[in-house]
């Protein structure tokens, strides 16, 4: 199996439904505004297996000082094969002069992956969520 990354945004509508849905992620439900999204945003790196799309990460950053990651998923199939590792690596590697580079993962089960990552928890922070649904 050989797994090429992409930073570019030649994906599609279906494409990045099925990869969300296969993690259940509810932005899977929106497809339409979810690819609009990652449309718009400043970094999207994907992880292909020949034409089939298997993991994605997203960056939205201020240009200069702040960036976020949002979205660092992996299809099932995939998932414990290092792809998330290296998607996180290339997306940390663009944004290597930023002065903060800031994750929240939806999931407490995933905080140890990030912190192996070099990601510390903050000591007073929390996150904070409007849902508008």
């Amino acid at each position: 199996m050989n797994i090429e990354y992409k930073e570019t945004k030649d994906f599609t509508e279906k494409e990045v439904e099925d990869l969300f849905l296969s993690v259940s992620w509810l932005s899977g439900k929106y497809p339409k505004r979810l690819i609009k999204a990652l449309k718009a945003s400043p970094l999207v790196i994907t992880a292909w297996d020949n034409n089939k799309l298997i993991g994605l990460i997203r960056g939205i950053d201020d240009g200069e000082m702040v960036a976020f990651l949002h979205y660092l998923l992996v299809h099932p199939d995939y998932q414990g094969m290092g792809i998330a590792t290296n998607l996180l690596k290339l997306a940390k590697e663009r944004y290597q002069s930023y002065l903060y580079l800031n994750v929240m993962p939806d999931e407490k089960q995933n905080i140890e992956f990030y912190q192996k990552q070099g990601f510390t928890l903050l000591e007073n922070g929390a996150a904070m969520q409007i849902r508008n649904l």
